[in-house]
């Protein structure tokens, strides 16, 4: 259930929920997203909550210790290991 595992995230219980979503992604937000991973790495439900963010389409924050950039390459990763399966199972069906 959603609400279980987010009981069990460390960020919940962290004094400021602001560094979980730094404003940007160069300069001093690079510090903050650090800081964020750092929680994130030593939590229980890392795995799960960064699964959610990828399957509800997070796009801003720090979740499942990934960054807003790195979850949008996971994403075209992903895309592109579909579309390769696609067009590999395509292409193996005309030969």
């Amino acid at each position: 259930m959603v609400a279980d595992w987010r009981q069990q995230g460390l960020c919940k219980d962290e004094g400021d929920p602001d560094l979980f979503f730094p404003v940007g992604n160069t300069g001093p937000a690079l510090l903050q997203i650090e800081e964020a991973k750092s929680v994130c790495r030593r939590c229980p439900v890392m795995e799960t909550c960064g699964d959610w963010a990828l399957d509800s389409g997070q796009d801003t924050g720090v979740w499942g210790g990934m960054s807003e950039d790195e979850r949008r390459a996971v994403k075209r990763r992903k895309a592109r290991q579909r579309l390769a399966v696609t067009y590999g199972q395509k292409a193996g069906a005309q030969s």
